[in-house]
C-alpha cells in the first residue's frame, strides 16, 4: 500500500473522524472486517482496559443482535410489543420534564417553610440514608466474574438469577411511575436483565445516560419489548462509539511503543538534537574547514525525526520492523485465560467491567522500567495501520530534513572561531 497524504494528522479528539480512513472505519471494525490490533476484539479490550466505557459496546452488539431476533420471531406474540413512535417517545420525556421541573419549583417552597426546624434535620438525615444505600445496587463483581458458575448453574438457579432481574426491574419501573408491564411480551424476561444490567441507577454496567434518558427509556420499555424502545438510548451509545471511541481507538493503535519505550524515545531524539548542535559549536569554534560542520546534521536530523515520531507515540526503531510492543494485559496471561477474559467482556450481561484485581496488574507495576523499554514484540498486521504510521515517519524524516538542514546552514554559513 501507498502512503497516504503528506498533510495527513491523526484522529484528534474533538469528535471527528477526520484522520481515519475507509479501512479503519468503524462499521468495518464492527463488522470483523480488520486484522489485529484493529479487530473488534482489540476495540474491546481498549474499552474496558484504557477508555473505560466498554459498556457502550456490549450493550450496541447487544441490541444489534436482540433487533435481529425480534425481527426475526416467527411468533404471534410479538404483536404484543407494539412499535414505540416518536410521538410516544416525545410524549413521555415532555411528561418526565415537567415533573422535573415541578418538582424542582416545590422543593424549594418546602425548604422555606421547616428552615430551621426539626423537620429539616429529619429529612436530611433520612435522604443521607436513603443515599448511601442505594436499594438498586448489585453486590460488588470481581473481574473475573461468576461467569463459569452462570454456564453451570442449574435450572433452579437460573431462575433466582431470573426473579432477581424481575425484581429490579420492577423497582424500575416503580421509581419513576410506570405501570408494570405484561409478562406475556416476548423477550420480556430478557428486557428485564438489561434494565438491571444497563439502564437502572447502580446497575453493573450503566451506560452514561442522562436523567431524562434513563427515565424516558424505563417507561418506554414498561410498556413494551420491541426495539423501538431503545432508539434514543442506542442514538446515544451509537454517537459515543462513532464519535469518541473510535477516533480515540484508532488514535491510540497507531502508538506502537508503551509509554516507557515512547519516553525513551522522546529522551534520545533531545540527546541526539543536543549532541547535533554541541557538535555543530565545537566544529565552528575550531579551526576544522566549513565542510566539517555539516556534520552536525546527522544528529540533527537523526534527533529531530525521532523527537516528531515519539511525539506521535511511535519509535521509529519499532517501525522499522512494523512491530508493537503487546500490551500489558498480554503479558503475563496465557491463551486460555485470554479466551475467558475475551469471552467475559462479550457476555451481554456479565458482571461489571473491572480488571484491579486481574494478576497482570500487580506484576506490571514491579516489572522495571528496562524491561518494559524492552518488552516483548508482535508484527502489525492490519495494512491500513501500517500505511498510517509509514506516513507519520515520513513525515518527522521531512521535518528532520528541513529543520536539521536549517540549523546546519546556519552553522557552516557563519565565520569559524578559530579558537582551538
Amino acid at each position: 500500500m501507498g502512503l497516504l497524504s503528506l498533510s495527513y494528522t491523526r484522529p484528534n479528539s474533538s469528535r471527528s473522524s477526520i484522520g481515519i480512513p475507509d479501512s479503519l472505519s468503524f462499521d468495518r471494525i464492527i463488522g470483523g472486517g480488520t486484522c489485529p490490533p484493529m479487530t473488534l476484539r482489540d476495540f474491546m479490550t481498549y474499552l474496558v482496559y484504557v477508555e473505560h466505557a466498554a459498556e457502550n459496546l456490549q450493550f450496541y452488539l447487544w441490541f444489534q443482535d436482540y433487533e435481529k431476533r425480534f425481527n426475526a420471531n416467527p411468533t404471534t406474540d410479538v404483536k404484543l410489543a407494539p412499535e414505540w413512535t416518536r410521538a410516544m417517545q416525545d410524549e413521555a420525556v415532555i411528561k418526565i420534564r415537567k415533573e422535573q421541573s415541578d418538582k424542582m419549583r416545590k422543593d424549594p417552597e418546602a425548604a422555606t417553610i421547616f428552615k430551621g426546624s426539626d423537620f429539616e434535620k429529619k429529612s436530611g438525615s433520612q435522604d443521607r440514608n436513603v443515599s448511601a444505600v442505594d436499594p438498586f445496587a448489585t453486590p460488588p463483581q470481581s473481574s473475573k466474574g461468576d461467569d463459569s458458575s452462570i454456564y453451570t448453574a442449574s435450572f433452579t438457579m437460573n431462575s433466582l438469577n431470573a426473579m432477581s432481574h424481575q425484581s429490579q426491574a420492577s423497582d424500575a419501573f416503580n421509581m419513576v411511575g410506570a405501570q408494570q408491564p405484561f409478562t406475556i411480551q416476548p423477550f420480556r424476561e430478557e428486557i428485564n436483565r438489561v434494565i438491571s444490567t444497563y439502564i437502572m441507577e447502580g446497575a453493573p454496567r450503566q451506560l452514561n445516560l442522562s436523567s431524562s434518558e434513563q427515565k424516558a427509556v424505563i417507561v418506554a420499555l414498561s410498556k413494551t419489548t420491541h426495539p423501538s424502545a431503545f432508539r434514543s438510548v442506542f442514538k446515544t451509545v451509537d454517537s459515543s462509539l462513532r464519535h469518541q471511541a473510535h477516533p480515540n481507538f484508532v488514535r491510540w493503535s497507531i502508538c506502537n511503543g508503551n509509554p516507557a519505550r515512547v519516553f525513551f524515545a522522546r529522551s534520545l531524539g533531545v540527546g541526539l538534537i543536543a549532541a547535533g548542535i554541541v557538535a555543530g559549536l565545537i566544529l565552528t569554534l575550531s579551526n576544522a574547514g566549513r565542510g566539517y560542520r555539516a556534520l552536525a546534521a546527522i544528529g540533527l536530523v537523526l534527533g529531530i525525526s525521532t523527537l516528531v515520531a515519539a511525539y506521535k507515540g511511535m519509535c521509529v526503531v519499532l517501525h522499522g520492523m512494523h512491530h508493537r510492543h503487546v500490551r500489558p494485559w498480554e503479558l503475563f496471561v496465557d491463551s486460555e485465560n485470554i479466551e475467558d477474559a475475551q469471552k467475559q467482556s462479550f457476555d451481554s450481561f456479565g458482571s461489571k467491567n473491572s480488571y484491579e484485581d486481574e494478576p497482570w496488574v500487580v506484576k506490571y507495576e514491579k516489572r522495571n522500567v528496562v524491561r518494559k523499554v524492552f518488552d516483548r514484540e508482535v508484527w502489525i498486521q492490519e495494512p491500513a495501520l501500517r500505511q498510517i504510521q509509514d506516513t507519520i515517519f515520513v513525515q518527522a524524516i521531512l521535518a528532520s530534513v528541513l529543520l536539521g538542514g536549517i540549523v546546519t546552514a546556519i552553522f557552516v554559513a557563519v565565520p569559524g572561531g578559530h579558537f582551538f
